[in-house]
């Protein structure tokens, strides 16, 4: 016969001709949960989002969504195997030359930004994001027209503007253009946000995503301090997106909250269940080799009591608050000059293949 034993019943039964020792385990939640690997567990309660321009790297991670800013294009455009979105953006902006050469730069360029979110909404079942020129970001108008541009450009190819989210910069002027482009149907993302005003004010116009950058606040705080980092629930930019998410879950905002700039895993982990979180092919790699435990810290339906109250600020108030924060008001200044750097850098690149022969 076949009897199941503890190691009790063992000690009482020992002579039964056949005993199967089954220790009693009890597997706790965590241990159950490392059984996936950390991405996996992380993508139960949050939809991630490849930070990148590299169709090898989106394809291996399969993220729901992803997101490209003029840095990771002028990255990707100089790989051989994307010469061919370059040099397609190139004859598209050659097309224009007899209205000057500066108009079929900024057409190529724009075209550039296109091509590559078209191969990348080939593999992705969600939306890209397309950045504006950062030198556009204390212009609203000029904002509103470029984002209209973007959107024309992408109907162009057959893709429905459900699927684009215009990338701006989250000044004064970038909000108040959001807020234009949003009543006219075309979605945004509110990029390069670094305070709970920012963030307040985005909501408030509609923006349909911000993306809040933990890693450059960290950044901030360890140069002030003078320390080499924080640990991940200490982490003052994993503090910052969790307190414009919790805002915005407790004042009923329909924007959604995408952390994003992560110099670590553990600064994502440390936000899962946030909406979303962007994320760079390195340190999707990294998650997808871990086996550490990626419990759910963010709750849409249990914030803190300590939530600041609805924040209505004009220009005004914003900027003065924006003044008050030595860390965002450098912080969103450097990254409007850093992105607007590559863009230069890009626009020689493609310059120079115009005037080629």
């Amino acid at each position: 016969s076949l009897c199941f034993a503890s190691t009790h019943t063992q000690r009482r039964h020992w002579f039964s001709p056949l005993v199967i020792v089954l220790p009693i385990v009890f597997v706790s939640p965590l241990l159950q949960m490392s059984a996936e690997n950390s991405l996996e567990q992380l993508k139960k309660h949050t939809k991630v989002v490849a930070d990148t321009g590299d169709f090898d790297q989106i394809a291996k991670f399969k993220p729901l969504d992803s997101t490209t800013n003029p840095s990771l294009i002028l990255a990707a455009s100089t790989l051989k195997q994307y010469q061919g979105l370059v040099d397609d953006a190139v004859k598209y902006g050659k097309a224009s030359m007899s209205e000057g050469e500066e108009v079929a730069l900024e057409k190529a360029m724009d075209k550039l930004a296109v091509n590559f979110g078209l191969e990348i909404l080939k593999i992705i079942p969600g939306r890209v994001s397309t950045e504006i020129d950062a030198r556009l970001s204390f212009n609203t108008e000029q904002t509103v027209k470029k984002g209209r541009d973007i959107i024309a450009l992408y109907k162009e190819a057959g893709i429905d503007k459900e699927r684009v989210l215009v990338k701006i910069g989250s000044t004064w002027e970038g909000l108040q253009a959001a807020k234009i482009l949003e009543h006219e149907g075309i979605h945004v993302n509110m990029t390069l946000v670094f305070a709970l005003e920012q963030a307040a004010v985005a909501g408030a116009v509609g923006a349909t995503l911000i993306s809040p950058f933990a890693g450059r606040i960290t950044d901030f705080y360890k140069q002030k301090l003078g320390v080499e980092g924080f640990a991940a629930a200490e982490d003052p930019g994993v503090i910052s997106v969790q307190q414009i998410f919790n805002y915005f879950k407790k004042h009923g905002l329909e924007t959604v909250v995408m952390g994003a700039s992560f110099r670590t895993k553990e600064q994502v982990a440390e936000l899962c269940g946030c909406d979303l979180l962007t994320v760079s092919p390195t340190l999707l790699a990294e998650l997808q080799n871990s086996n550490e435990p990626v419990p759910q810290k963010l709750f849409a339906d249990k914030v803190p009591e300590d939530v600041p109250a609805r924040l209505d600020l004009n220009e005004e108030s914003f900027r003065w608050r924006m003044n008050e924060n030595e860390m965002a008001d450098f912080k969103l200044a450097e990254g409007i000059r850093r992105f607007a750097a590559d863009q230069v850098k890009l626009e020689d690149i493609i310059r120079a293949k115009l005037k080629a022969e």
